[in-house]
């Protein structure tokens, strides 16, 4: 165990906590402060840059420098040594800082005497608070101890800006977490949320960042630490034998919890005047600084694994674990870095809408979130840090913004929106039980996307004609083995019961990707997108295939039964899968079983080589779903989640529509029924021009059947397929331009 030794950062750590205890307002503490560090560090001066927004540094308090540049010098991330400091988020320490690379001389603070430079950066866990910075007129190197000591200030008054120490004049010194915040995220799921905080990690608050007394917290780490590893032994006992991932983990958190650096680190920064909660912080800071530099995926998911270990261990020592004794609010809406899909499902329907830090389009989360029908935003990064338990907050699904505590204007028109779209939804529930029927005289087939059983009440409110995708992956997805085949089997039947007479599409397994189930070990691919997914997963370990199969026969007990196969690429798969289904029919057969009334074999169209393929494949296809999320990122070669290249690419793209004509012409020259299913079959706009170019089926989430039936009803399809064929005639690069235009004059 390390001595407590009187070192610069210990006596330095002492008098600032005097310092703080003594009652001063915001700037006033800040000054004391920064005279305080100069006085013991034996320096000329000592400077406090805050950030006074995302892009901007402000000199908010100074010894040393002229009175008058505070609150008037200011700098842009990366400019001066102190920018530096601030976009690196590393120190510089010299001995001549005028020629240091990027230098930039300020007249107004009357710096250009001092040589000497030491500028540390103020952050908590990864957020950017500021630069604590020393400079000295003599031209020397600040040593190790008291670069040390300048960084654990740094981290104590990162704590204390957390808490509101430093509130007062100035607006850079406006209290944390009480201005409005935007952030741009990427859409997960559609739809508009008004609530209020519920974070699904509570921020752990660090009241005491400095030892009172150094036995004390020594004994407490230890305590911790041995708590600590006798939780995660737990969890390996406890953990599935055949579940490689999670055993992989859980060694790798046993690792790190018995690390004796790990440990000896933390017990120096005790003995050089920290608490054990700012010890353990200290190190979990380092970790995520390092994370945000390595390269190498497989170390950077091990430097994630010593975060979340710290994060357990802070909970520990603060005892601040997921039960704060917070009151969850009425209008829920969940916050988290990322989240499973059974912790997704377990909050349920009570969430108004979910903002994930990390997520993706694809993710487990969001498929849930889908499937709930939960507005979604995946991708807005340092939300977690920004938000509190309570805040009020605006989501707005449809073009990925989330407002944190927004202003009075912003909250106004939001709730207008709002109101206008409930007005809206009035108006769709009188034409609920009315067909699709376009002026023209034209039905178009509106279905419902569902992957849970909470979801078929929708059959009936939203007005659907049937299940058009049923997507089975939620079941495995939530699970850390595979499910029995009774538990299917009885699921698909309530699914049936549910629809009554209406058709239900089941849609086999559409695992692999970024939907890994943790019991199948995931492929080290470079473009998992394009790679072992879905049917492929299916035609190469047929056991769960086959399992999935029978359990559907046994559902559908006598019952017709739709079967679609997913992510098809070549006929060929199509007849190994159709031929596997027709196998396990003759095997319950066999068995006595009862068998489907009628059987339809479908594939979803989702690789462009499919409308390529040869004929038979749309004589022997019962029917082909487009599966257009997939379709469209693969015909633009542009990832879908890739926010800089998937907005690029519109839908009504005059390539990508011919694209969907040839599909519908191939289906009418062999009658082969075909649906268009995605998120785009439930805009309004999107729909329409689909049923001008011949799509006579759309499957779409049951929030987006109203809007598009109304627009539907109020077309005539002849008009808008002119409006199309001229567009595309006059060499325009997307047909949406005259399709809008069109729509405005014949409203």
């Amino acid at each position: 165990m390390p001595d407590p030794t009187e070192s610069a950062s210990r006596r330095l750590l002492v008098r600032l906590r005097e310092t703080l205890a003594e009652p001063a307002a915001g700037q006033e503490r800040l000054d004391r402060i920064t005279a305080l560090i100069a006085e013991q560090m034996g320096t000329h001066v000592c400077s406090i840059y805050l950030f006074r927004d995302a892009d901007t540094l402000e000199l908010c308090a100074t010894e040393g420098l002229k009175p008058e540049s505070v609150h008037q010098t200011r700098l842009r991330v990366g400019e001066g040594l102190v920018g530096r400091v601030a976009k690196t988020a590393r120190p510089i320490n010299t001995g001549n800082a005028p020629q240091e690379r990027g230098f930039r001389y300020m007249p107004e603070t009357g710096e250009e005497i001092f040589s000497a430079f030491l500028g540390v950066p103020i952050q908590r866990l990864g957020e950017r608070l500021g630069v604590l910075v020393v400079q000295s007129k003599e031209a020397r190197q600040y040593s190790d101890d008291e670069v040390y000591a300048l960084e654990v200030v740094a981290m104590v008054l990162a704590e204390m800006t957390e808490l509101g120490a430093f509130v007062g004049e100035g607006e850079a010194l406006a209290a944390l977490h009480q201005r409005p915040v935007m952030f741009q995220g990427t859409v997960g799921q559609e739809g508009v949320a008004v609530g209020h905080v519920w974070l699904h990690e509570p921020r752990v608050v660090i009241a005491n960042p400095i030892a009172d007394d150094f036995e004390t917290e020594m004994r407490r780490l230890h305590e911790a630490v041995d708590r600590l590893r006798v939780t995660v032994d737990e969890m390996l006992n406890a953990a599935p034998s055949g579940d490689k991932d999670q055993l992989q983990v859980l060694e790798a958190y046993r690792m790190f919890a018995n690390s004796r650096g790990w440990k000896r680190r933390m017990e120096e920064d005790i003995a050089r005047g920290l608490s054990a909660e700012a010890a353990v912080e200290k190190e979990q800071s380092a970790a995520r600084a390092r994370m945000q530099t390595v390269p190498d995926p497989y170390l950077r998911e091990r430097l994630h694994d010593l975060d979340d270990l710290s994060n357990r261990l802070l909970r520990i020592l603060t005892g601040q674990g997921e039960h704060t004794g917070a009151e969850r609010p009425a209008d829920p809406i969940l916050i988290a870095r990322n989240i499973g899909p059974g912790e997704l499902l377990d909050y349920g329907r009570s969430l108004r809408g979910v903002v994930l830090e990390e997520g993706s389009v694809g993710s487990h989360a969001a498929v849930v979130a889908r499937a709930l029908a939960i507005p979604l935003i995946v991708n807005a990064q340092r939300i977690t840090t920004e938000a509190l338990n309570g805040d009020p907050i605006l989501v707005d699904g449809e073009q990925g913004i989330v407002h944190l505590r927004p202003e009075e204007t912003v909250a106004t028109a939001f709730n207008d929106k709002i109101a206008m779209q409930a007005k809206a939804q009035q108006r769709y529930a009188t034409i609920r039980k009315e067909p699709a029927l376009t002026l023209c005289g034209q039905r178009i087939a509106l279905h419902m996307n569902a992957g849970l059983m909470a979801d078929l009440p929708s059959l009936e409110s939203s007005g659907a004609e049937g299940v058009g995708l049923f997507r089975t992956e939620l079941q495995f997805l939530v699970r850390s083995k595979v499910p029995k085949r009774s538990e299917v089997a009885a699921l698909y039947a309530r699914v049936m019961d549910a629809a009554e007479d209406k058709r239900v599409v089941f849609r086999t397994l559409d695992i692999g990707s970024d939907k890994v189930l943790s019991y199948m070990k995931p492929q080290d691919e470079p473009n998992p997108a394009l790679g072992w997914r879905a049917i492929r997963v299916g035609l190469d370990r047929p056991g769960v295939l086959r399992m999935q199969l029978q359990a559907l026969i046994r559902a559908a007990n006598g019952r017709p039964l739709a079967v679609m196969f997913p992510f098809v690429a070549q006929l060929e798969e199509f007849r190994i899968a159709r031929d596997h289904l027709m196998c396990e029919i003759d095997r319950e057969g066999r068995l006595g079983r009862p068998l489907p009334e009628k059987v339809e074999i479908g594939a979803m169209l989702e690789t462009p080589s499919m409308a390529f393929s040869p004929r038979q494949f749309y004589e022997e296809a019962d029917f082909i779903s487009i599966g257009g999320n997939d379709l469209k990122q693969f015909f633009f070669a542009a990832d879908r989640e890739n926010e800089r290249v998937r907005r690029r690419y519109d839908t009504l793209n005059v390539s990508f529509l011919s694209f969907l004509e040839q599909i519908v012409k191939r289906c009418e020259d062999t009658g082969t029924p075909l649906s268009f299913c995605g998120e785009d079959a439930g805009r309004p706009v999107e729909a329409l021009c689909f049923a001008a170019i011949g799509l006579r089926s759309l499957s779409m989430r049951p929030a987006s059947i109203g809007p598009v039936k109304h627009m539907l009803r109020r077309s005539n399809l002849a008009e808008a397929r002119a409006v199309i064929d001229t567009a595309r005639a006059s060499g325009a690069q997307s047909v949406r331009p005259a399709i809008m235009d069109w729509l405005r004059r014949r409203d």
